[in-house]
């Protein structure tokens, strides 16, 4: 079992009586990491598997019925229901019996979608349950080859928890890995040889059979040259009217879809900024998918080095991008942003963080110059307090100070 970051914070949580929601896309360990931490006690009802979801649909009380009949002079018993979206009233039967005797059972609850619950209208038990998101693999679980510069100052760090373990992490990877296979835990260990050919069925199987099986998308085949187009574009500015006009859609529809993408986890907007004084912002969202693997495969590109090599600058910048919006996540604090004006001036990446701004750049360059840092400086110069640092984030061999104000950090450092 390797370790993860959240594996601390999930411990803690469970011992806790309440109902836990974990959510999270398909791959990215939760029922792995959920069968490490709970008890070996632990109660398991799994609605992947056709036959378990069949008998619950057809008998709604059949969870109340199963619950019931475990020991009553058993405190605290942990039942985890695992793809729980596809039966949106065990939400109800959990609040009944949760309600009616708070520490007999532990419920634990996993999901990949939030689409169907939002649209069923499903109970997400408030003020009864804590709610856990996990994600692709951090640096912090997939150190980078070569290791971190010790005393290289990252622009959002993330070490290990207190009462954490980094003792068996996931194998090192270096940079061009990482931008052509991602970081899902299950692609991570297997062989590179295998890494493509797991992409691929990640792609057909969850992002294609899984949105038809749930009658998400009405015309088929349209969605799937959205989500084709919705991968090649991730990374840019959200153009609902271009993509809309490739695929003969709406607009309303391109925006539906990719709210659909974002409630399975899939993508995550990255909001323009909003607080610099110009008049000229763009104001429009990016769309980053949540993994460069996945981005491949979606985009109908078989997941390999040789597709780095088409634009490396473009894939460092989502990797980036997504690294620093796990980590976000996971400290549950701070936001994402970009800067673009109309007269050109561009900062790919703003992090907002315990009331500190710190702009970020992202050059494929081993050897980056101070022209690289105009932009950054400029913002620095207009946001005085909360902003102090910039950084370029490029492949440099150590962190260079290339200005006062200006750091240069090797992408293994972030």
């Amino acid at each position: 079992m390797y370790e993860r970051w959240y594996a601390t914070e999930l411990k803690r949580s469970l011992a806790r009586p309440f109902v836990h929601l974990i959510f999270g896309a398909r791959q990215t360990g939760k029922t792995t990491l959920l069968n490490h931490v709970l008890p070996s006690e632990t109660v398991r009802v799994d609605f992947s598997d056709p036959m378990e979801r069949s008998r619950h649909l057809a008998d709604p009380g059949l969870f109340l019925k199963r619950c019931r009949g475990m020991p009553s002079n058993r405190e605290g018993q942990f039942v985890f229901v695992d793809e729980v979206q596809a039966v949106p009233s065990v939400f109800d039967a959990v609040q009944h019996l949760y309600d009616n005797d708070k520490r007999r059972w532990r419920f634990v609850l996993c999901g990949s979608s939030a689409r169907k619950l939002r649209k069923t209208g499903a109970n997400l038990l408030p003020g009864r349950s804590f709610v856990h998101r996990l994600y692709p693999l951090t640096m912090a679980e997939h150190p980078p080859a070569p290791e971190r510069i010790s005393y290289a100052v990252s622009p959002l760090p993330l070490s290990w928890p207190p009462g954490g373990e980094a003792l068996n992490l996931f194998p090192p990877a270096d940079l061009e890995t990482r931008l052509a296979y991602g970081s899902l835990p299950g692609i991570v260990a297997s062989e590179e040889n295998d890494r493509s050919r797991l992409l691929n069925a990640f792609a057909m199987v969850h992002l294609e059979e899984e949105i038809r099986r749930e009658s998400l998308v009405k015309d088929w085949g349209a969605f799937l040259r959205f989500l084709e187009l919705a991968a090649a574009e991730s990374g840019h500015i959200l153009n609902y009217a271009g993509i809309a006009q490739e695929t003969g859609l709406s607009q309303p529809t391109i925006k539906a879809y990719y709210q659909l993408l974002e409630d399975m986890f899939i993508g995550f907007q990255v909001t323009a900024y909003s607080g610099s004084k110009r008049k000229n912002l763009l104001s429009s969202s990016k769309f980053l998918f949540f993994d460069p693997g996945v981005r491949h495969a979606a985009a109908g590109l078989n997941p390999s080095r040789e597709i780095v090599k088409v634009n490396p600058g473009l894939f460092f910048e989502q990797w980036v991008g997504v690294e620093l919006w796990k980590r976000l996540q996971y400290l549950q604090e701070g936001r994402l942003h970009y800067l673009r004006t109309r007269d050109g001036m561009e900062i790919d990446f703003i992090v907002e963080h315990r009331g500190r701004l710190a702009p970020i750049e992202v050059k494929w360059s081993e050897r980056p110059a101070l022209q690289d840092a105009r932009h950054l400086l400029s913002f620095l110069q207009e946001h005085p307090k909360q902003a102090s640092h910039g950084f370029i984030v490029c492949r440099c061999s150590r962190p260079e100070q290339i200005h006062e104000k200006i750091t240069a950090l090797p992408w293994f450092c972030l």
